[in-house]
C-alpha cells in the first residue's frame, strides 16, 4: 500500500492504526510505502523512517511544485519550474541518503528521471532502488545507469 501526501507523523501513526485494526501489518507479504512530496515529510523524514515503513516513493512533480511554490502548468509561473532547482536536488538527495541509510527502499516517480540524465547520475549516486521512467526513455536511461553504477563498482573497489 503506498500513501501519498503524508505530511505529519501523526498522520502515518493514524494509517497504520487503521491498518494495524484490520489486521494488514501482521501480514509477512504486506509492505506499506509512502510517498515523499510533501517538504514536511522530506525535513520529518527521519520520524517517518522511525515509525517503520518498507518503501518510498519520491513524486518529483508534486515535490518540485510544492518546494518552490509554483505551478508546473501555470503559463505565468511555470518557467520557475525545474527539477534542476537547488532546493530540489537537496531534497532529493536528502530522501535517497536517509532511506539507504535506515535500508528503506527508495524510488523515483515523476519526470526527472526521463528529463535529465545529470539528475539519474546523481540518484544512482545517492543510492536509489529505481526508477520510473517514460517509455521513450527507457533504453537510453538503462545505459546510463549501467555506466553509473560501473563507475561506482571501480570507485569502491580501487
Amino acid at each position: 500500500l503506498m500513501i501519498p501526501f503524508v505530511r505529519t507523523p501523526f498522520e502515518l501513526m493514524h494509517i497504520k492504526s487503521i491498518l494495524r485494526e484490520h489486521g494488514l501489518l501482521d501480514l509477512p507479504s504486506f509492505k506499506l510505502w509512502m510517498m515523499v512530496e510533501v517538504p514536511s515529510a522530506v525535513i520529518l523524514l527521519d520520524e517517518f523512517l522511525e515509525m517503520g515503513i518498507d518503501g518510498i516513493s519520491i513524486g518529483t512533480n508534486d515535490l518540485t511544485m510544492l518546494l518552490l511554490g509554483v505551478d508546473r502548468d501555470s503559463s505565468q509561473v511555470a518557467h520557475i519550474y525545474s527539477e534542476q532547482n537547488p532546493a530540489v536536488l537537496w531534497a532529493l538527495k536528502r530522501i535517497v541518503t536517509k532511506a539507504k541509510k535506515h535500508n528503506v527502499t527508495v524510488s523515483v516517480c515523476g519526470q526527472a528521471p526521463s528529463d535529465y540524465p545529470d539528475i539519474v547520475e546523481k540518484l544512482v549516486e545517492w543510492g536509489v532502488t529505481s526508477l520510473s521512467l517514460n517509455p521513450d526513455a527507457v533504453d537510453r536511461t538503462r545505459v546510463l545507469i549501467h555506466e553509473c553504477e560501473k563507475k561506482l563498482w571501480h570507485t569502491l573497489h580501487q
